[in-house]
């Protein structure tokens, strides 16, 4: 482990292996019986992340973009399945270091507790060596003792051996994969409101009018004679029409707004699960067959 990481630096962080492949994410971190620190991490793997695999953090660098842990994605899919109970056992923990080859981490509370039992032996020894001069038959009544003790753990052992010989010997867990199906929301398009032109020919009636020249007669009946006079004369009347003039203008007529709800389908998910099956293999019915060819 590179650096000093902090657990709540790593939950969730995304995890990725040598390759650049993603892993999954940290679901929980052990730390450490002896330094406290993190030595371990959880990642929810297989299909829809319902399982979860430990990965050492020997080596491991706590990046931007994720945790980079020195295990390739397909060791960490095939890790022992342990439960990840809050704690890891010294059984389990050895079985997942003999998995991925690292060295085995010195149990310092361990030797401890075996340097404090063998001063407290050399002690006793020491004092037991003190007192054989004048006090050999009590040293003898007390080895006596150690024999009847040691008497008693070796009977309760093998009364132990028979009562599980009783129940049938020793059992096996059958375990399979099951469905753990959830949602998450992802982008799944964009919609985009514009406006553009478009040209429409269109026809409007207009009424126009125009004025037209009308002749009117009217006889004369007291006219004077001799004021008249016979020529050649010309008046100009000025016609005035209507015609139509376009004028083109701007105005609002609808408002469009864009608005999305939220519709809910069904869909049907596939997948493969893997289930373990039990077979048992009688070896004493092959030897009850030999043995009746043999009879015959």
């Amino acid at each position: 482990m590179t650096g000093t990481m902090r657990p709540q630096d790593l939950i969730d962080s995304p995890v990725v292996d040598p390759a650049g492949s993603k892993i999954g994410k940290v679901g929980t971190v052990y730390l450490s019986d002896d330094t406290h620190q993190p030595e371990w991490v959880t990642v929810k793997t297989g299909l829809f992340g319902h399982r979860e695999s430990f990965v050492p953090l020997n080596g491991a660098d706590l990046a931007n973009d994720g945790l980079h842990v020195q295990v390739d994605k397909d060791q960490v899919t095939d890790a022992p399945q342990i439960d990840a109970d809050g704690h890891l056992s010294p059984e389990d923990s050895g079985e997942l270091y003999r998995y991925y080859g690292l060295p085995m981490q010195r149990d310092r509370a361990g030797e401890d507790r075996a340097d404090r039992k063998r001063d407290s032996m050399r002690r006793d020894k020491d004092e037991m060596g003190g007192m054989a001069g004048t006090a050999g038959t009590a040293g003898a009544a007390g080895t006596a003792g150690m024999a009847a003790k040691d008497k008693e753990a070796t009977a309760a052992k093998h009364e132990h051996r028979d009562a599980k010989k009783q129940r049938g010997g020793e059992d096996m867990i059958r375990s399979e994969e099951r469905f753990n199906v959830g949602t998450e929301e992802v982008e799944a398009g964009r919609v985009r409101l514009r406006k553009y032109v478009v040209t429409e020919e269109q026809q409007v009636s207009v009424p126009v009018s125009h004025e037209e020249v009308r002749i009117e007669r009217e006889p004369i009946t007291d006219g004077e004679a001799g004021k008249a006079r016979i020529g050649e004369a010309e008046q100009d009347v000025i016609l005035h029409a209507e015609k139509p003039v376009v004028r083109r203008e701007a105005v609002p007529v609808e408002r469009v707004r864009m608005g999305k709800e939220r519709v809910t389908d069904t869909e049907t998910v596939t997948g493969e699960l893997r289930k373990e099956q039990i077979e048992i293999d009688d070896d004493s019915k092959l030897r009850d067959r030999d043995r009746d060819r043999k009879n015959r």
